[in-house]
C-alpha cells in the first residue's frame, strides 16, 4: 500500500496510491461519480467510471457526507481540480458510513453563527476553518523560531495567580484548595520577569484569561499570548523586536501557507509590505491624527476600536505608538524621565483596522516607586512581595511585551472575528463545546 496524503499526492503523479479521509462531497453525472475526499492536510477530487470500476462505484454512490473512507487509485494532473491533481478511484473502502436517518449537520450551505459555534467541533472540518487552524500553527512555528534564534529560551508561567496582573476588572476568580481563593493568569508577564532575572531572556507562549464582558470582534475571555522579557533592555530594544516578530510571522506565512491564504481568498498584496521599520509615532502624535479625522478625543483618554482602526488605515503595515499617559497604563509601566506623565510603554497596532496586537514596554526598577504604584492602585501589597523581591535583589532595566496570538493571526487571515482563529473559543456566555 502506498499510502499517501492530499497535500503530496502531486509527488506521486501516474502512481497508484491510498488515500485516507472523509467524503466532502459527491456530484454524479451519469455512469461517472465525481467526489472530493479530504484528509485533514487539504482537498482532492475523484473520478469514478462505473465501467471501470463497478465495485468502486456502488461503494460510492449515494455515499453520506462525512463517511470516513479509504480510497486506492491512480493519481493523475487536472488543472480544474482542487490542487491541481484528482485521484482515478479503482477501490473503495468505508470505514463508517455516516446514517441517512442523522445526516451530518453541516451541510454545504449558508448557515448562522450560533449554529456553527453550537457546532465548532464539527465545523473545524470545513476548508476554510481547517487553512484558519493550519496558519495559526505556521503562525506558532513562526514565533518560536524567530523568539529561539534571538536567543530568548522558552519558559512556562503559572496559570493559577495568587494577584491580578492588568486590572482587578477582569479577573476569573477560582476557588483553590482549602477554600484559598486563586485567579486565572491575566498575564505570564510578572513571573517572566523574575526568570528574566534568572536566564536574562526569555518568553513563555501560553493561554491567559480576561474576564472581560466584552462582545466585540477583537475580544475572546481565554487567549494565547507570546510574552518575551529581557534584562538590560529598554523600551526601543522592544519595539524593534515587536516589529521583527511580527514581520518573521507574517513573511512566514505568505512563504508556507500560500494555498490556505487562496482558500480564504485574502488579499496578500495588504501582507507583502509587513515588514521593518514600521511607522512609529507617539501617543500625542497619535492624538493629532484622530483629531484631524474627526475623533472627539483628548489628552488622558485611552484608543478604542474605532480611533485604533483609523490610526492604522494611515499606514500600509503595522504603526507603533509609544508613550502613554502613565494615567492609562499598568501600574508597573516605567515613567519616562524627561516627563514622568508618560509611560515608556508602546502598542503595535494591526493595518486594515484589526487593532492592538502587541502591547508592552519599560518596568520599574525602582523599588520604591513600585511600592507607591501599588498602593496608589490599591493592590494588596502582600500578594506582590515576591514580585518586590525583584527590585530588592539586583534589580536591572528590563522590558516586554505580550503578543495576542488570535489578533494576529484573525489579521493574517482577514477573519472578520477572533472566534474563527482558535479551535474552541471562549467568550462572554460561551464556554460550548
Amino acid at each position: 500500500m502506498n499510502l499517501v496524503t492530499i497535500d503530496k499526492a502531486g509527488e506521486h503523479e501516474g502512481q497508484e496510491v491510498t488515500v485516507r479521509g472523509w467524503l466532502y462531497n459527491l456530484r454524479e453525472s451519469g455512469k461517472l461519480l465525481f467526489p472530493i475526499f479530504r484528509d485533514g492536510t487539504g482537498l482532492m477530487q475523484g473520478v469514478v467510471s462505473q465501467k471501470e470500476a463497478p465495485e468502486a462505484f456502488a461503494a460510492l454512490r449515494g455515499l453520506t457526507q462525512e463517511s470516513s473512507v479509504e480510497i486506492t487509485g491512480k493519481i493523475r494532473r487536472e488543472p480544474r481540480a482542487p490542487g491541481g491533481y484528482e485521484i482515478g478511484v479503482t477501490d473503495v473502502h468505508v470505514v463508517q458510513r455516516v446514517p441517512e436517518s442523522e445526516p451530518y449537520p453541516i451541510q454545504l450551505k449558508e448557515h448562522g453563527v450560533d449554529f456553527l459555534l453550537d457546532r465548532r467541533h464539527l465545523w473545524v472540518r470545513t476548508p476554510r476553518q481547517a487553512s484558519i487552524l493550519r496558519i495559526r500553527a505556521e503562525a506558532i512555528r513562526a514565533a518560536r523560531e524567530y523568539m529561539d534564534n534571538q536567543g530568548y529560551t522558552l519558559t512556562d508561567a503559572p496559570i493559577f495567580t495568587p494577584a491580578a496582573c492588568e486590572g482587578t476588572t477582569t479577573l476569573f476568580e477560582v476557588q483553590y484548595v482549602d477554600d484559598e481563593k486563586a485567579y486565572l493568569t491575566q498575564s505570564g508577564q510578572l513571573y517572566v520577569e523574575a526568570l528574566a532575572a534568572a536566564l536574562g531572556r526569555v518568553y513563555c507562549f501560553g493561554p491567559t484569561f480576561r474576564a472581560e464582558k466584552s462582545k466585540t470582534r477583537r475580544h475572546l475571555t481565554e487567549f494565547w499570548m507570546l510574552e518575551p522579557e529581557a534584562a538590560y533592555t529598554h523600551l526601543e530594544d522592544m519595539m524593534a523586536l515587536g516589529e521583527e516578530l511580527v514581520s518573521h510571522i507574517v513573511q512566514s506565512v505568505l512563504r508556507n501557507r500560500s494555498r490556505e491564504l487562496e482558500t480564504l481568498k485574502r488579499e496578500t498584496s495588504k501582507l507583502a509590505p509587513v515588514k521593518p521599520p514600521f511607522p512609529r509615532i507617539t501617543y500625542e502624535q497619535a492624538l493629532e491624527i484622530l483629531q484631524k479625522h474627526g475623533h472627539n478625543v483628548k489628552w488622558g483618554d485611552d484608543f478604542g476600536g474605532d480611533e485604533e482602526t483609523t490610526l492604522s488605515q494611515q499606514y500600509d503595515r503595522p504603526v507603533m505608538i509609544h508613550r502613554y499617559p502613565a494615567s492609562i497604563k499598568a501600574f508597573y509601566m516605567e515613567p519616562d524621565k524627561d516627563r514622568p506623565d508618560l509611560a515608556l510603554g508602546f502598542d503595535v497596532l494591526a493595518s486594515e483596522g484589526y487593532g492592538e496586537i502587541i502591547g508592552g514596554g519599560e518596568r520599574i526598577s525602582s523599588y520604591e516607586l513600585l511600592v507607591k504604584r501599588l498602593r496608589d492602585q490599591k493592590l494588596p501589597e502582600e500578594a506582590f512581595q515576591w514580585y518586590l523581591d525583584l527590585r530588592r535583589y539586583g534589580s536591572v532595566p528590563h522590558a516586554g511585551f505580550g503578543m495576542g496570538l488570535e489578533r494576529v493571526v484573525a489579521w493574517i487571515c482577514g477573519t472578520e472575528h477572533v472566534r474563527e482563529v482558535i479551535p474552541f473559543p471562549r467568550m462572554i456566555y460561551r464556554v460550548y463545546p
